[in-house]
């Protein structure tokens, strides 16, 4: 896989979709080509080509009246690069979303090649309603994507396969190769990877420069918590996706005021949490508390 490593985290609130996340490892270009693939024009997701201004399309509203128009977006700096055609030159693929203003957001990627100062859009593909982006890489000229789709049983709401998908590029686009299917989605699939908090919830207490880190092996959840080292169960609930951590148990080292405060919050946040996802590459734990939905962000610092 050739990409940066230079990325920025983007939140991208879509209709049906929980929430958007930019992984940096999957992240390249810069930003001047990363203003181009927001500036491109997109096949093969309408009927007619999709022109982005800024990473997002509206169309006229379906009655005239009504609030509800489709739309396309960009989720911006997910990108992955490698040679697709085998030309010795770097093809960029990109993650958007569609919505026609109704519960569901189908997601396509989308394979670019710059031509001078243009990047045309060569190939695009759909993966499906909600679908979860564990890992992407291009390998051997194929791009190769761990994703969370919905199974034969599986409501709308709570896709609960995992899967290993792929697609080459060819003369008339994009192309999807077999599929191999991995097993459920379930809480030892957070296992094989270290996390790091990057993001807590609506306000920024987890932006300190305290480092607040997870793993998770057999039930167990464990890490730094900003101070201290804890640990806490945690177990499959009754959908795909959902989860039930138990109170976390951590040792009693004492921390400047700034760490015990994000410590504190973040375990608080911890016992709460009922689900989780994985979205372009990062993992999602949510919960409510006081009535609000809140969102822990991690991004993956090791992984198999």
């Amino acid at each position: 896989m050739k990409s940066s490593k230079h990325g920025c985290l983007i939140f991208l609130l879509i209709p049906g979709f929980f929430i958007a996340v930019v992984s940096p490892a999957m992240a390249g270009g810069g930003s001047g080509m990363s203003e181009r693939f927001a500036n491109a024009l997109y096949l093969g997701i309408n009927d007619d080509p999709v022109q982005l201004t800024d990473g997002r399309w509206e169309g006229e509203p379906y009655t005239d009246d009504g609030a509800s128009r489709p739309s396309v977006g960009l989720v911006e700096d997910f990108v992955l690069t490698g040679d697709l055609d085998g030309d010795g030159t770097d093809e960029s693929v990109v993650l958007l979303w569609q919505s026609s203003g109704g519960s569901g957001t189908y997601d396509y990627i989308a394979a670019l090649r710059q031509d001078g100062g243009e990047v045309l859009n060569v190939g695009t593909a759909g993966l499906g309603d909600r679908v979860q982006i564990r890992r992407g890489e291009i390998s051997n000229g194929a791009i190769y994507l761990d994703v969370i789709q919905q199974g034969e049983d599986d409501a709308a709401c709570c896709p609960g396969q995992r899967a290993r998908r792929s697609w080459v590029l060819d003369e008339d686009g994009l192309q999807e190769m077999d599929s191999e299917y991995q097993g459920d989605l379930s809480a030892s699939t957070i296992e094989g990877d270290e996390w790091t908090l990057i993001r807590g919830g609506k306000d920024q207490w987890s932006e300190d420069a305290t480092t607040v880190t997870l793993r998770a092996r057999q039930g167990q959840l464990s890490g730094n918590s900003g101070c201290n080292q804890y640990s806490a169960a945690i177990e499959n609930g009754t959908v795909p996706g959902e989860i039930r951590i138990g109170p976390a148990i951590a040792t009693r080292m004492a921390c400047p005021e700034a760490q015990m405060a994000v410590e504190s919050e973040f375990l608080g946040r911890l016992s709460l949490v009922n689900k989780f996802q994985f979205l372009a590459g990062r993992l999602v734990m949510s919960g409510t508390r006081d009535g609000e939905t809140f969102s822990l962000v991690f991004e993956s610092i090791s992984g198999n």
